[in-house]
Parts: C-alpha cells; sequence; structure tokens
C-alpha cells in the first residue's frame, strides 16, 4: 500500500477533481464537491497546513460518502452522472496520497505499510561492506555513542589445525 501511496501524486489528482468538479457545476452535481476541491488546493500548496492535509482527509473521506447517498437520490444526465462517478472514484486515490503527504511530512502515527515496530531501517547485504558493530543492517536514525573499552579485545588462541593469520 505504501508503495502505491508514494507513486500517486496529490497535486494532479485534487487538480483534476478540481476541474471536473467545476466543470460540472452549473448542471445538477453535489455542491460540496467544488469549495471541497478548492479547499483541497489551498492546504496542498501550503507547506505548514499539516492539521489542516489531515481534516481535508477526513472531508474528503466523508464526502465520498455524501457522493454515494446524492448520487441514488437525485437525477443527473448520463454525461454529468459519469463525472460524477468519476469524481467519486478519484477521491479514494486522492485520500491515499494525502495520507502518504502526511505521513511524509512527519505527522506522527500516519503510517501506510503497516506496523513499523523497529524503526526506519537501511538493510545491508550479508557479507557486505558494513563496518563496524553494524552486523548486516544500518539504523537510520543517529547512532549513540558507546564508550570504548581501556583495553582491546584478546583474541582467543587458535583451534589446533586451523589456519593462521600473518
Amino acid at each position: 500500500m505504501a508503495d502505491f501511496a508514494q507513486g500517486l501524486d496529490a497535486s494532479k489528482l485534487i487538480l483534476a477533481e478540481t476541474l471536473l468538479s467545476f466543470i460540472i457545476s452549473p448542471f445538477t452535481a453535489p455542491p460540496y464537491n467544488f469549495p471541497l476541491f478548492l479547499f483541497g488546493l489551498y492546504v496542498q500548496e501550503s507547506q505548514d497546513a499539516a492539521p489542516r492535509l489531515l481534516q481535508f482527509s477526513g472531508y474528503l473521506s466523508a464526502s465520498a460518502f455524501f457522493d454515494i447517498i446524492w448520487l441514488t437520490q437525485n437525477h443527473q444526465t448520463v454525461v454529468i452522472r459519469l463525472c460524477s462517478i468519476l469524481i467519486l472514484l478519484l477521491k479514494f486515490p486522492t485520500v491515499v496520497a494525502f495520507v502518504g503527504t502526511l505521513s511524509s511530512r512527519g505527522v506522527p502515527n500516519i503510517n501506510l505499510s503497516g506496523a513499523d515496530f523497529g524503526g526506519a531501517t537501511v538493510w545491508a547485504m550479508p557479507g557486505g561492506f558494513t563496518s563496524g558493530e553494524r552486523d548486516g543492517y544500518q539504523t537510520v536514525e543517529p547512532e549513540t555513542q558507546r564508550p570504548s573499552p581501556n583495553h582491546p579485545p584478546a583474541n582467543p588462541p587458535p583451534a589446533p589445525g586451523a589456519y593462521q593469520s600473518v
């Protein structure tokens, strides 16, 4: 799910939905879609509006439910009905894209990839070029400094018949 969310472009999705809702606004269409998408355009462009992004994602999710009710209660021509259904279908990937934007901006408790109990980790190939005490993985967070022992560790005596290094 996280790969799908990272591949979505929230700005293009919200722009397409704003354009579609603007085109069908003079006809019989849900009246709340166009102002909602204008709010989404504003929030998406604002870099410091993480709470508003969360608010917009909630509003957009709720409006998908309202769209289903509105479509069952009102009559539209075929072309306008298809545009309304397209807007409804585009709301789901838009919510996923905005939630991905929230997680990339550092909003806590937003995670599309499931439980991440170990933290962010960059894995290296076993036996690869790792350094020091990192045995096959490297954490992304800064390492804590460990006190070094006063004396170097003693090498164990070689086993009988084993190769010896020079």
